[in-house]
């Protein structure tokens, strides 16, 4: 395979049910397809397992009335605040219905004109064309269907205000604003429904006066009568199920990747890498939707997989250090640059425009993107070269 790089490779798998053995289920679905495929494994090589099927063989679900009942055991009665949720019937309907359930009355603030990743809640050019630049003022629902009119997601096509408000009935009030301390002017218990930025409005909304700030991560951080749960994430990275359930994050993923890893090792006779992966982190270049609604990308991996790249930039070195060198010339010239570099190229001209980003982050958004979101029906993913460079053979 002298002349092919990194491969990525869905795998199909059987539908996955609680109580199956994924580690056996993963080891033969990955030998069947590389007996298929031709491939001859080599140690680095990386199997990675999406989060959605290891929480299945977990069977680690919950209901919206184990969200309503551990809300009202940790934020208390009278007025809630809940801010910043991300727009997304798949990510956040459920836990807003339990939320609405185990409390009195909300007041729901929405940030604009996008939320965290990016969906939008309007069209900023449409801000724009209304002369709505400034984003730094606060407006009730009313003021804001006002100033905008029809609210419509482009790609769902969904009015968020209005399909959160229809959730949770006469007992809500929504506003809009992206400063965290305007709920305390309506509450002052709040439960701040952002992921990525959670522990640095947690602790802006105590410094503000607030009594108490719940995170996403402390609902069902443990069992409900008997409930899913995710000791680290709460009810961050779920995902609809039913009207009425979620599937939670996976647990003991760590614990899932070792036995994975080891068991590989068995069965192929080389040392493979392996990761559990959910959302990738990239961006939709046309939505301008960040892709991540997980709270990482790999919550668990082997430690094959820790660290960055050190590359240098094959184009700038080709460009600028082999002069007018041609054929098997060049070739050997970059080679030779290649296996004479430093171990550590941070802020080195040879290095311009790598970027480098943790190998998890790399390696977990190109399994999202290869497994897809929708029918694939490839759960598990083959990444074989990644590791490869020019010189390699």
């Amino acid at each position: 395979m002298k002349n092919i790089g990194t491969i990525s490779l869905g795998i199909k798998a059987p539908i996955i049910r609680p109580g199956d053995d994924l580690v056996e289920i993963t080891c033969e679905s990955v030998l069947k397809a590389v007996k298929e495929a031709k491939i001859k494994l080599k140690d680095k090589d990386i199997v990675a397992v999406t989060e959605a099927v290891v929480a299945k063989s977990q069977g680690n679900f919950a209901t919206v009335d184990d969200i309503a009942k551990d809300v009202k055991a940790k934020i208390g009665e009278g007025i809630v605040g809940v801010i910043f949720p991300i727009l997304s019937r798949n990510r956040f309907s459920n836990i807003l219905k339990g939320i609405a359930r185990g409390c009195d009355k909300l007041v729901l603030q929405l940030s604009y004109p996008f939320d965290e990743v990016g969906n939008p809640l309007v069209s900023i050019d449409k801000l724009y064309d209304k002369g709505i630049t400034n984003f730094n003022k606060t407006y009730s629902e009313k003021q804001f269907y006002k100033l905008v009119g029809k609210i419509e997601h482009p790609f769902t096509g969904l009015d968020y205000i209005d399909f959160y408000k229809k959730i949770c009935g006469d007992k809500c009030k929504i506003i809009l604003s992206n400063d965290p301390t305007t709920i305390l002017k309506y509450t002052k218990k709040v439960i701040s429904a952002d992921i990525h930025s959670r522990f640095r409005n947690k602790d802006l909304l105590l410094k503000h006066g607030a009594k108490k700030v719940l995170t996403l991560d402390e609902i069902l951080s443990c069992s409900i009568d008997g409930s899913g749960y995710n000791e680290k994430f709460g009810v961050l990275g779920s995902n609809l199920s039913t009207d009425e359930k979620l599937k939670l994050f996976p647990r003991n993923t760590q614990d899932f990747v070792k036995k994975l890893h080891k068991r590989l090792r068995e069965v192929t006779g080389v040392k493979m890498e392996c990761l559990v992966y959910g959302d990738g982190a990239f961006k939709d270049p046309v939505g301008g939707i960040w892709e991540l609604a997980d709270p990482v990308v790999s919550p668990a991996y082997s430690s094959g997989l820790e660290g960055t790249p050190n590359e240098i930039k094959l184009k700038y070195v080709a460009d600028n250090q082999i002069g007018d060198l041609k054929g098997k010339e060049a070739e050997n010239a970059i080679k030779n640059i290649i296996s004479q570099k430093n171990k550590n190229l941070k802020n080195q001209n040879i290095s311009l425009g790598t970027t480098p980003r943790r190998y998890t982050d790399l390696i977990g958004s190109l399994a999202d993107l290869t497994s897809g979101s929708g029918d694939k029906g490839t759960p598990i993913v083959l990444i074989t070269g990644y590791f490869n460079n020019y010189v390699d053979e």
